[in-house]
């Protein structure tokens, strides 16, 4: 049995992949054994390579090389998958001879999400085992999979029960070993061939998909290419390829920026002050404004479960907040995304008032009313002597000083700006502006809540447009000089 041992991903790095080959080899030499099995220890089987080491000098094996050498084992190599089998940890396991999956496994190849293809054998093994339309929807959406689905592709050829991978894994391998299964090879699998027509069809259209949606991304079309030589070329010939458009990928700016991306978005959740302090309890909304950005707003905590309070200054200002959320719900009826009784069970969580007043047990309010300094104290004044004890207050100001508007209240600990993006309930980044008077724990609140409004949030101090817009401001004014060089509008659009 082989391990991989490597917390706290099971990342492919250098050393486990040596420890991989050297398993297999001695495996491949012993007699006594009869199967080789290779399980992940911890939360997951393995999250795929070690992306530390992209851009870097190669380090020794590859993982191509790894995973052709378990393939070309002579005895049967079980995969046994718990947790994650993400990118190089789903190519490794596809080079194994058999693979099964506990319930609640989840696999995929999300590469492209990093610039990136799959540049293990990905690309040549999984249209050969589940078909070129199956694998490429794999790939270029990069979403990950439940057992059932694997099991229902033929990406697993079973779902283990309840005794975990271990066990689950052993009693497969010894399964075969008793049946003297074979040793199966996924590159001489023949799905991928066995309908060439279809098989080129569903190449063409993912290309006219990938032009409609991937924006000028680098490596969705190399995937649709490597995938292409696994239906036209030798399987040998296939890697060769492969491997070529995935050193052209990492080369790439475009991958150097989305790994960056990649580790941004988990450093920005790490903020020291916070570590030690627990989030208030939410289970309840309140927001205040019902435009574009308040309605935003509720959608977004809605959809996260909190019911919602909006108020208004008056009940006509009220119905139109309450007619800018129920949009954004018909919306996504009409398109097939939402059933009508979910937007019914949505809406029926929303409730309305004209007096603040109404908001006196909600656990946070979120203030999204006109960019006015005087306005917004106000606004802070009433929550004041309205709000609860304990309750969070946040504006969702884009530009104003909190030290302010905290100012306007008498608990400074309880106020922090949650600054939005418009459409509020569809863009990713929550600026969690914090004052130097709010309350450690109120501060974990806002990346709590952000957590389950699925977004990322980035601590942001005092200063004039936080971050988002200060690069904002840059841009604009790159594109103000343009301007003035003599470059149209349209020309700066399309470059853009």
């Amino acid at each position: 049995m082989a391990t991989i041992d490597n917390p706290p991903v099971n990342a492919l790095a250098s050393a486990v992949r040596r420890a991989l080959v050297e398993a297999v080899e001695a495996a491949e030499g012993d007699s006594e054994v009869a199967a080789l099995l290779i399980v992940g220890a911890g939360r997951g089987f393995s999250a795929g390579a070690d992306i530390h080491e992209f851009g870097q000098p190669p380090q020794s094996p590859p993982l191509p090389e790894v995973c052709n050498r378990i393939e070309a084992c002579a005895k049967p190599v079980v995969a046994a998958i718990h947790g994650t089998a993400l990118g190089g940890g789903l190519e490794l396991a596809l080079a194994a001879h058999y693979r099964l999956a506990i319930a609640g496994a989840r696999l995929g190849m999300p590469e492209v999400q990093l610039g990136l293809l799959p540049g293990a054998g990905g690309t040549q093994r999984a249209p050969r085992l589940i078909g070129t339309p199956a694998a490429l929807d794999l790939m270029l959406s990069g979403r990950a999979i439940g057992a059932d689905e694997a099991l229902g592709l033929g990406l697993i050829d079973r779902i283990g029960g309840g005794s975990g991978a271990l066990a689950e894994g052993l009693a497969y391998a010894l399964e075969l070993v008793a049946s003297a299964a074979p040793v199966r090879r996924t590159r001489d699998a023949s799905c991928a061939p066995a309908d060439p027509a279809n098989q080129r069809v569903a190449i063409g259209a993912a290309r006219a998909d990938s032009v409609r949606k991937s924006r000028g991304l680098f490596s969705p079309a190399k995937i649709i290419d490597a995938v292409e030589a696994a239906l036209e070329r030798p399987f040998d010939e296939g890697l060769r390829l492969e491997r070529e458009l995935f050193l052209q990928c990492v080369d790439s700016p475009q991958r150097q920026g989305l790994i960056h991306a990649f580790f941004a978005e988990r450093e920005v959740a790490k903020v020291p002050r916070t570590q030690a302090a627990t989030p208030r309890a939410l289970s309840s909304a309140g927001v205040v404004g019902g435009g574009t950005m308040g309605a935003g707003i509720a959608v977004a905590m809605l959809d996260a479960g909190l019911p919602v309070t909006m108020v208004e200054r008056d009940a006509e200002s009220l119905a139109r907040g309450r007619a800018n959320v129920q949009k954004v719900y018909d919306a996504l009826v009409a398109k097939g995304r939402m059933s009508a009784d979910a937007r019914r069970a949505l809406m029926a969580r929303l409730a309305g008032a004209t007096a603040y007043d109404a908001l006196s047990q909600v656990d946070i309010v979120v203030e999204a009313v006109f960019e006015d300094m005087a306005v917004k104290k106000a606004v802070f004044a009433e929550l004041d002597r309205v709000c609860k004890p304990g309750a969070v207050l946040a504006s969702n100001t884009s530009y104003l000083d909190i030290e302010q508007i905290a100012a306007a209240t008498s608990r400074p600990q309880d106020v922090l700006g949650l600054h939005f993006f418009s459409p509020a309930n569809i863009m990713k980044l929550l600026e969690i502006v914090v004052p130097a008077g709010v309350g450690a724990d109120v501060v974990a609140t806002g990346f709590e809540l952000a957590k389950r409004l699925h977004k990322v949030a980035v601590r942001a101090g005092i200063c004039d447009g936080f971050i988002g817009n200060r690069i904002l401001a840059v841009y604009r004014l790159a594109t103000d000089h343009m301007m003035e060089d003599g470059a149209s509008p349209y020309q700066i659009d399309r470059a853009v």
